[in-house]
């Protein structure tokens, strides 16, 4: 059974009937970095307005770590808003009227797609540990499978926030003709040594819960909950500034007068903490984490090429590179890299760093230059294309 058809069943009747999911036909094989190959591919997406005659209005929203596919309206399991509602539909930056946005969940998700979580169709068992390794690039090629699959040539414009820009990115490297726009948002070219520090941390205390039982845990009805939640609770203080932590919480006690002298939560920011690290349990899979983890710390846009701007040379897409101030995962240093990267090879980009204490977590929020900027750049780009 799959991850969630096991483990939430009720949850996985309601999830399952509001995603779009293309099944490729058994015959179809997608040959991944690896080597390996993954046979009976499906991907799961959601779309998001009307596709145009002549298919011209494409947005496709590549979403980040922890995301998924509901990027607008109302998550499927978590009843809450999806995590882009602000900048997507009917008026918004990206106009459901005027734009037909499709955003995939990754290979290697657990939404509905194929991934660790998933049924093996050739087993009649959940992959597990089994499944292969992926990479950002292989996600990528999912995904352009899907849209051939579709019938769609060009993305109007290709946008997403962290790993989502990681995407971004690497559509342009394997997929450049297709690629008219890009928006990579709070990203980098490739994940830095302390990113990969801080991953290894949550893979560690997912293993190390008894309940992972070597990754086989679907077989027993369990889940490694502790592990995944300490997991969680470490990213998410990656992606907060100091400034919003002190902001938010300071050093309020949580529902007590004095220190108590104990282990128990008693700062707002514990009780914050591990409620963000249970409700993550809930909607995803510890597996799936681990390749999703693996896949970005395995990104390195410049493999294969002597230097960041080789791989943008010659390049048509026009870019808007957007980075935070207090964004200390992934630094505007590491956006500045890649715009001097595609200035060297007199590309289209438009860089702008705003100004927020709300860390890397501010591309979900509410930012409204952030909003303007690409509300102002894709309407640009699709008023020069007659949409």
């Amino acid at each position: 059974m799959s991850f969630l058809a096991g483990l939430f069943p009720a949850a996985a009747a309601k999830a399952m009937s509001g995603v779009n999911a293309h099944v490729f036909p058994p015959d179809f094989s997608l040959a991944l970095e690896s080597g390996a190959t993954v046979n009976n591919l499906t991907v799961a997406y959601e779309t998001y307005g009307t596709l145009n005659a002549d298919k011209s209005n494409v947005i496709l929203v590549c979403h980040g770590l922890t995301g998924d596919q509901f990027a607008a309206g109302e998550h499927p399991i978590t009843g809450k808003p999806g995590w882009w509602t602000r900048l997507i539909g009917p008026g918004l930056s990206i106009d459901t009227d005027r734009y037909f946005v499709i955003c995939p969940n990754v290979l290697g998700g657990c939404m509905g797609g194929t991934g660790p979580a998933s049924v093996n169709a050739d087993t009649k068992e959940v992959w597990g540990m089994s499944f292969p390794v992926v990479t950002i690039a292989d996600m990528v090629k999912a995904q352009a499978a899907l849209l051939d699959a579709l019938g769609i040539d060009k993305i109007l414009c290709v946008i997403g926030g962290s790993m989502g820009g990681m995407q971004v990115l690497q559509w342009v490297k394997s997929y450049r003709e297709r690629v008219i726009s890009a928006v990579p948002i709070a990203t980098s070219w490739r994940h830095s040594a302390q990113n990969i520090a801080f991953h290894e941390i949550g893979r560690q205390a997912v293993m190390a819960d008894p309940d992972w039982r070597g990754g086989e845990y679907y077989k027993y009805g369990v889940k490694p909950v502790k592990g995944l939640s300490v997991a969680r609770m470490t990213a998410h203080v990656t992606y907060m500034s100091e400034a919003a932590l002190h902001r938010k919480f300071g050093r309020k006690l949580q529902d007590i007068s004095d220190l108590p002298y104990n282990f128990d939560v008693n700062f707002q920011v514990e009780s914050y903490l591990r409620r963000q690290g249970s409700t993550f349990t809930e909607r995803f899979d510890a597996n799936c984490y681990l390749y999703i983890t693996r896949a970005l710390d395995y990104f390195d846009l410049t493999e294969g090429a002597n230097a960041l701007a080789d791989v943008f040379d010659g390049v048509k897409t026009k870019f808007c590179i957007i980075s935070f101030t207090s964004d200390w995962l992934f630094p505007t240093s590491e956006s500045r890299h890649i715009v001097r990267a595609l200035n060297a090879t007199a590309a289209n980009v438009s860089f702008v760093e705003i100004d927020s204490d709300k860390g890397h977590d501010a591309f979900l929020l509410d930012e409204p230059e952030m909003f303007r900027i690409i509300n102002g750049f894709i309407d640009a780009v699709a008023r020069e294309y007659g949409i």
